[in-house]
């Protein structure tokens, strides 16, 4: 299995970040995907990528909700530091708690989309109470052959349907899934299974049987197992047929 979208480098894990990684090996997660937030968090991201090469791979992104007026300087000095990036990631809009600096949200967000497409990197896009605004960009760049993730899907099977009508991408999913309260299963029927990757956005939203607790990427063990039942296939076939679209959206790893 692949975690495609760990914070594995957060200080949640300093006490015990070798420990955790060992019990993601152990229940078959062989690689970790890690999208950046801000300038700060690049250097103990970087230093996680070093300590485990082949495991921990990193990303070059400032999230949305790190988004100020000075973006345009930050993003200047994170294009230097592309080289070697997996991914453009962890980038997008989020309006949810603040919609103060929506303008320079888009802004930040169109300037990495063109990282993007410049060094034919895959995005890893957030997308929170900012639906149309983000898929509107998105379309506007639809001729740029784009690929990527929607990390974190959870919405409807009509917003699943416009994501999946840019064919580089993929849904990422996690442990929403797994929620009692969550339709995201409803919704999944209508996805295809070559249309979905594994995530744990750890430390954040853990599955059942360990909502609420810091998450870890050995539990996307959990979400694989869910998703199994979902599409009716084996645990295993679940897990070849998401890294191969992992594959396909990254590259060799």
């Amino acid at each position: 299995m692949i975690d495609t979208h760990s914070h594995i480098y957060c200080s949640e894990f300093d006490d015990d970040r070798a420990e955790v990684l060992r019990r993601a090996l152990q229940a078959g997660v062989d690689k970790v995907l890690m999208p950046n937030i801000n300038e700060e968090s690049i250097g103990r991201m970087m230093q996680v990528a070093k300590e485990y090469p082949g495991v921990c791979y990193p990303m070059m992104g400032l999230h949305p909700e790190d988004v100020r007026e000075d973006w345009a300087q930050v993003l200047d000095r994170m294009e230097t530091q592309l080289d070697g990036m997996i991914a453009v990631g962890e980038v997008g809009l989020d309006f949810y708690w603040d919609a103060t600096y929506r303008k320079e949200q888009i802004e930040a967000f169109e300037r990495q989309i063109s990282w993007a497409a410049e060094c034919d990197l895959p995005l890893v896009i957030h997308m929170r109470k900012a639906e149309q605004e983000l898929l509107d960009v998105m379309e506007r760049h639809r001729s740029e052959g784009l690929r990527g993730v929607f990390h974190c899907f959870g919405g409807s099977k009509e917003t699943a349907a416009r994501m999946l009508r840019h064919e580089g991408f993929v849904l990422g999913i996690g442990g929403v899934v797994t929620f009692k309260n969550s339709r995201l299963a409803e919704t999944l029927r209508h996805v295809p299974l070559d249309r979905i990757v594994l995530e744990t956005d750890a430390p954040y939203l853990a599955p059942v049987p360990h909502r609420g607790k810091r998450n870890e990427p050995s539990y996307v063990a959990h979400v694989a197992r869910f998703l199994s039942n979902i599409y009716n296939v084996s645990e295993a076939e679940l897990c070849d047929m998401t890294n191969l679209n992992v594959k396909r959206v990254f590259g060799s790893l």
